[in-house]
């Protein structure tokens, strides 16, 4: 049985994370999505309220489970016997950090293996950051988050619509 662990931020998910977890959902026999703490970046929802947005995209997707972590990835992997860290990729700005990562988590847990998979083309340009910049200026976000979440984001955003 193959169990791959998919994490990020997810602040806000997007389309995008959506396109990944759906792709990655239908590769493997069992799919992590990891709701991860990223010291570099100050979050605008909890833990708790991404992976209840996580949960709510997700739903169809009969083998994916919502889990989140305040430890190394790849420790974390390890204890949910992932053997696969899936990441998506946007551009090839994306993939020399990702890489960088990879290697680490290989170095630090040697049975684990990391899938890189492109977005679709049509979420490309999209990320969490600008859908906030984007959000927090008034711009519809409609067509870049899940329509499940959508409400959330836009309330957390403190924009009237």
């Amino acid at each position: 049985m193959s169990i791959a662990i998919y994490p990020g931020s997810f602040d806000p998910p997007t389309n995008g994370h959506m396109d990944i977890i759906r792709r990655a959902s239908e590769i493997f026999d069992g799919l992590y999505v990891a709701c991860m703490i990223n010291l570099r970046k100050t979050s605008m929802f909890t833990v708790d309220e991404r992976v209840e947005m996580l949960k709510r995209m997700s739903a169809d997707c009969r083998n994916v489970s919502v889990v989140s972590s305040e430890t190394l990835l790849a420790d974390f992997a390890g204890k949910l016997g992932a053997d696969v860290i899936v990441k998506g990729l946007r551009a090839m700005s994306d993939f020399e950090m990702e890489f960088q990562m990879a290697l680490l988590n290989r170095k630090m847990n040697p049975k684990l293996d990391t899938l890189f998979l492109t977005t679709g083309e049509s979420f490309q340009y999209l990320s969490s950051s600008l859908v906030k910049e984007i959000g927090s200026l008034g711009g519809d976000i409609r067509d870049f988050v899940p329509e499940c979440v959508y409400d959330d984001i836009v309330r957390k955003l403190g924009v009237r619509r």
